[in-house]
């Protein structure tokens, strides 16, 4: 039998559908790479005009759409090789707003598709855009893949780290593209900046530090309350264990709550230990502690708002990143960066597409300069137009079978940083970790957290 994951969700894939996505694998071979130069910048249609390929476009929906999504699924419909054809969202009034805003963009209006499992029947769906809640990221990818439907998954991708095994399982099992988006792996100058440190540019780097600051408002103490009219409560719960609404919950502050969300480790740390773990060339930690703890406030916020996770690797290096989600106080000038420290020198790479090396001297020796604006505390749209080269190199992984920026495997691996961390921190002692792996070594406990419950019915399975 059916659980209520798949649920009216009996997709098929039929010969029409299956040359059509053939069509699109083949559209762009052998055709010349895209010129960036005065496309992205302004988004109008005249300067899309440039990408090449335009015509034959990448049919995708989205499913959650009230902050995030709103932006994402208005960058998709500013691509001219894109089509957004559904919207699902569990918040009818969310739903309403980013079909209007993608119809003034498109020209064309996606259908309103609350439950995004009756989106994916739709043959005619090239890929499906997630950007719900973290505890929905894994799952709903899952059944898309099964669909035979592409992933473009927001950062993190899953809930915790059996999730982001299950989804390695799925691509190979579904061949499908799944591609994280952790968008900065497009960036240009942050991409060069990560090649400088391979090069040598500081010598052999051995340590790299990365931080988050904000300045969080209190979240307060929610009072139980009926489910507004507008928000389908059990759909937005979906795999996770049903706990009572509450007025303080949707939207955003479910990231703070254990059974939803991550804390600021995954909803912010995750870029910056990414980029820590591609510099330092590294995939799985030996050893992980964390302390922290919810420090400023008083109120339903579990996650913590102050936190330092440190990791140490094989190849004798080690990475530290901070987070203060209350405290705003920037680090080396920025709000959010990593800098890598090596032998002869180190490189900053800041809050945009920047980056700069200084010598032992502390004197700059390099310094790469932005040309996007960037608000890296903008939770809902911080850099739309870096954003759109990740986004071309997800269709260009569909069309042409282009490396991802961020395919699902280094995904998760970026992911499991954070929650090892997270893990470390919520059973109060040092991981031990097996470096071929990343699974936690002899310690019960922690090894809990591995894995999370489900809603009965709701369980995800490859």
């Amino acid at each position: 039998m059916k659980n209520n994951l798949e649920k009216d969700s009996k997709v098929v894939s039929d010969s029409t559908h299956d040359q059509r996505r053939d069509f699109l694998k083949k559209t762009l071979a052998g055709s010349a790479l895209l010129t960036f130069g005065g496309v992205l910048p302004g988004f109008s249609p005249k300067s899309y005009a440039k990408i090449i390929g335009a015509n034959e476009k990448v049919r995708v929906g989205v499913m959650g759409v009230n902050s995030r999504g709103l932006a994402l699924s208005s960058n998709y419909a500013l691509q001219p090789n894109c089509e957004v054809i559904s919207i699902s969202d569990v918040d009818t009034r969310a739903a309403e707003k980013c079909i209007n805003t993608v119809n003034d963009i498109q020209k064309s209006k996606p259908a309103n598709m609350p439950d995004f499992r009756k989106a994916l029947e739709n043959k005619d769906m090239d890929a499906l855009v997630i950007a719900a809640p973290d505890h929905w990221h894994a799952p709903a990818a899952i059944l898309a893949s099964k669909a035979g439907k592409h992933v473009y998954l927001e950062k993190p991708c899953s809930h915790n780290p059996n999730e982001g095994e299950m989804l390695i399982a799925a691509a190979k099992k579904y061949k499908n593209v799944i591609q994280m988006g952790n968008q900065r792996r497009s960036w240009p100058n942050v991409a060069a900046g990560i090649k400088e440190v391979h090069n040598g540019a500081i010598g052999r780097p051995y340590f790299v530090k990365g931080w988050y600051t904000n300045n969080r408002a209190s979240i307060g103490v929610g009072k139980e309350t009926a489910v507004p009219s507008w928000l389908d409560y059990e759909l937005w719960q979906g795999p996770a264990p049903r706990r009572a609404y509450k007025d303080n919950l949707v939207h955003y502050n479910w990231h703070w709550l254990w059974n939803w969300g991550t804390g600021e480790a995954l909803n912010n740390g995750t870029h910056m230990l990414d980029l820590m773990r591609w510099g330092l060339q590294v995939e799985y930690p030996n050893r992980v502690t964390s302390s922290g703890g919810r420090f400023r406030y008083k109120d339903d916020w579990e996650t913590p708002d102050t936190q330092v996770i440190n990791l140490e690797f094989d190849n004798n290096t080690a990475m530290t990143w901070e987070g203060r989600s209350c405290n705003g106080r920037t680090i080396e000038g920025a709000s959010v960066g990593v800098v890598f420290y090596g032998e002869t020198g180190s490189l900053q790479i800041g809050e945009g597409n920047t980056y700069t090396i200084y010598g032992l001297d502390n004197k700059i020796v390099k310094e790469v300069k932005n040309d996007f604006v960037i608000d890296p505390r903008n939770k809902m749209n911080p850099s739309q137009g870096l954003d759109a080269l990740h986004i071309q190199n997800f269709f260009d992984a569909i069309k042409k079978g282009t490396p991802l920026a961020s395919e699902i495997v280094g995904g998760h691996q970026s992911t499991l940083l954070a929650q090892l961390g997270n893990i470390a921190f919520r059973s109060g002692g040092t991981l031990n970790v097996d470096s071929s792996n990343g699974h936690i070594k002899n310690n019960k406990e922690a090894e809990k957290l591995w894995k999370r419950e489900y809603q009965k019915g709701w369980e995800p399975t490859v």
